[in-house]
């Protein structure tokens, strides 16, 4: 896989390294030394040049990305999601439930992953499997993936600084409160390899907004939309079962409710800014049908 990417040099980094103004950039150490294997991957005003050579305004950098280092081992299967925006350097799909995003034990060939890599192959694109927000099994919605490094390594850091708004849906037991926040600590449950649970000597740091959205008396369920201030493992469903609303279906944190074959969880929206172009997007996922049916 090849990626070009062209920067005009402006004022403010008159008279940096090469070097310096990749990592302002974006570009690992990881990513300067697989530049550095081949020919004409640095080019200041169309010439090959070292990374400590200098740039000044005005200067063109053109920067030829080839990735052929990494081995895609994946097996390719064609499987069923939905692509919400796909453009030379990400792929955001609407993952599908009961869809695992990465293989593991007994999960070979039924994941996003697998599914991914039949569509680029497909499309002769060889592109390494690069997901930037994990979803659970059977949780729905919208997970971006990167199609080179350089986005890679941009959005996962947007991640790290949580830049990357994520908003879900849920359907909870009980008539949840108009709203609130709830800022409790997480950690692994004991005697669990899965299970989480609130554990304000041991957890971590978490917050979750959550709004009521709609109230389905008849079944006594609440439609909530949540907000992540933080990234925990099963943060909505162990927050929500904390304040006596658990998700609907959850078979980990609320076994007895069947109303749902899964638990009832759905990421709706994504907000971020475009790692390469710096253009923001907002990118929604229809409710699934399930969960409409139950509503």
């Amino acid at each position: 896989m090849k990626r070009t990417f062209e920067y005009t040099i402006k004022t403010d980094s008159n008279n940096l390294t090469i070097e310096r103004f990749l990592l302002t950039h974006g570009y690992t150490r990881r990513i300067i030394i697989l530049l550095k294997k081949y020919e004409n991957s640095i080019l200041l005003n169309g010439v090959w040049s070292y990374v400590k050579t200098k740039v000044h305004t005005g200067d063109i950098l053109t920067i030829h990305l080839i990735e052929d280092d990494d081995k895609n081992e994946i097996l390719p299967v064609k499987l069923p999601f939905g692509i919400v925006y796909e453009d030379a350097d990400i792929l955001v799909v609407n993952k599908p439930f009961n869809m695992p995003i990465h293989p593991s034990l007994n999960n070979y060939e039924n994941t996003l992953a697998n599914g991914l890599t039949y569509y680029f192959m497909e499309k002769e694109e060889n592109i390494v499997f690069r997901c930037i927000n994990r979803l659970d099994r059977d949780t729905t919605g919208l997970s971006i993936i990167a199609k080179n490094k350089l986005a890679a390594s941009i959005l996962n850091n947007a991640s790290a600084n949580h830049e990357i708004h994520k908003e879900y849906l849920a359907i909870c037991q009980g008539h949840v409160n108009d709203s609130g926040i709830i800022e409790t600590p997480i950690a692994r449950e004991k005697e669990s390899a899965i299970t989480r649970c609130v554990d304000f000597e041991n957890g971590d740091y978490s917050k979750t907004s959550y709004e009521l959205v709609d109230y389905n008396k008849k079944n006594d369920i609440s439609l909530v939309r949540l907000i992540l201030g933080t990234g925990r493992t099963h943060q909505i469903r162990v927050h929500m079962k904390y304040i006596g609303h658990p998700l609907i279906g959850d078979f980990l944190y609320n076994p007895t409710n069947t109303l749902m074959n899964r638990q009832a969880l759905h990421a709706y929206k994504l907000k971020f800014v475009h790692p390469i172009t710096n253009e923001p997007l907002e990118l929604t996922a229809p409710l699934p049908q399930d969960m409409k049916d139950v509503l």
